[in-house]
C-alpha cells in the first residue's frame, strides 16, 4: 500500500495565504517607526556603500530619471509585479508542481515573517525620502501621472497612509522576487520559463533601486532574509521540505552485496545479468557461451 501524501486543500490555502498577507500589510503599518531613527538608518547604510563604493543606487536612478522611456516601465514594474507575479508563481505550482508547492509556500511564509521583524528593528528611510541634496529622485512622484499612484511609494494616489514608507530593510520586493526566479528555474521545464526565473530577481533588484525605494543593501538583505527563511523552512516539521537519503556504507556507496551481479532462473554466472545491459558484451557472452558448449555437444555427438 501507497504512503502519498495527500495535496493541500485549496480553501485551506487560500485562508493561509490571506492571513500571510493580513500579518504582511499589517505589520508594515504596525512598524513605522520613528521618522528620525529611519532617516539615520538610511543615512548609514548609504555611508557604508559610499565607503564600499557600491553605491550602487545612485547611478541607476539619475539614468531612470533622465530617461522617462526607463523611469515610467519601471515605475510599473515596482507598483504591480510584486503583487502580481509571486501569487501566479503559487498558483502554478499548486496546480502544476504539487510536491514542491509546501514546501515553497512554506519557505516564502517563513522569510515575510523575517522580513517583517526586519522592519520592525530596523525602520529605514528609501533613498527617494532623504533630502534632496542626497541627490535621489523619486521617479514615481516623478511620473505618477501616468500610473495609479502617487508620492507614495506604491500604494495608489490617495492611499499613501495605508503603507510603511519606512520599510526598506530588507527589500522584500527583491526577496520575492528570487523566491519567484528559484521556483521558476529549479521546477520549469520550458527553457523560456527558466530564462523568466533568471531574469525576474535581475530586473528587480534594478528597478528598486532606479526608482530609488531601496539601498543597494536593502536588496542585498532582501535576499539573506530568503535564505534564512529556506533555513527555518527546511527546519520545520511537516514543511515538506525534500529530505536527502543516505545509505550505510563507505563513502555513501551502495551497500548491496551484489553490487548488481544478481542472477535470475537459466543463468549460472552473475556476469551474464551484467552484460545483458550492453548489446556489445551480450554479443560476447553468447560466443564464448557457445565455445564452452561446442565440446560438450561434440562428446555427445562421438558416444
Amino acid at each position: 500500500m501507497t504512503n502519498r501524501r495527500q495535496p493541500p486543500r485549496w480553501w485551506a490555502e487560500l485562508l493561509v495565504l490571506g492571513l500571510l498577507y493580513g500579518a504582511y500589510s499589517g505589520g508594515r503599518l504596525l512598524a513605522r517607526g520613528d521618522v528620525r531613527l529611519a532617516v539615520d538608518h538610511g543615512l548609514a547604510i548609504l555611508r557604508v556603500e559610499e565607503l564600499l563604493a557600491i553605491d550602487l543606487e545612485r547611478p541607476l536612478n539619475r539614468l531612470f530619471t533622465h530617461h522617462a522611456a526607463l523611469g515610467i516601465p519601471a515605475d510599473f514594474v515596482y507598483a504591480s509585479l510584486h503583487y502580481l507575479v509571486t501569487p501566479a508563481v503559487l498558483v502554478w505550482l499548486y496546480r502544476r508542481r504539487p510536491q514542491q508547492y509546501r514546501f515553497a509556500r512554506t519557505w516564502l511564509a517563513s522569510s515575510t515573517v523575517l522580513g517583517l521583524i526586519g522592519f520592525a528593528l530596523v525602520p529605514t528611510c528609501p533613498p527617494r525620502l532623504l533630502d534632496a541634496s542626497y541627490g535621489f529622485t523619486d521617479t514615481m512622484a516623478r511620473y505618477s501621472a501616468y500610473g495609479w499612484w502617487g508620492g507614495e511609494a506604491s500604494a495608489p494616489r490617495g492611499l499613501g497612509g495605508l503603507t510603511n514608507q519606512f520599510a526598506a530593510m530588507p527589500s522584500l520586493h527583491v526577496g520575492w522576487a528570487l523566491w519567484c526566479g528559484i521556483a521558476l528555474w529549479r521546477h520549469g521545464r520550458r527553457p523560456l520559463v527558466r530564462a523568466l526565473g533568471a531574469a525576474y530577481p535581475a530586473v528587480t533588484t534594478l528597478v528598486v533601486m532606479g526608482t530609488a525605494n531601496h539601498y543597494f543593501l536593502d536588496a542585498v538583505a532582501g535576499a539573506a532574509v530568503m535564505g534564512a527563511g529556506y533555513l527555518v523552512a527546511r527546519a520545520l516539521p511537516g514543511s515538506g521540505a525534500p529530505r536527502t537519503v543516505r545509505t550505510a556504507g563507505f563513502h555513501g556507496k551502495s551497500t548491496i552485496v551484489s553490487g548488481g551481479w544478481d542472477t535470475s532462473a537459466g543463468e549460472l554466472l552473475p556476469v551474464q545479468r551484467r552484460a545483458a545491459a550492453d548489446p556489445a558484451a551480450a554479443a560476447d557472452a553468447e560466443a564464448a557461451a557457445a565455445d564452452d558448449s561446442a565440446p560438450e555437444d561434440s562428446a555427445a555427438a562421438a558416444r
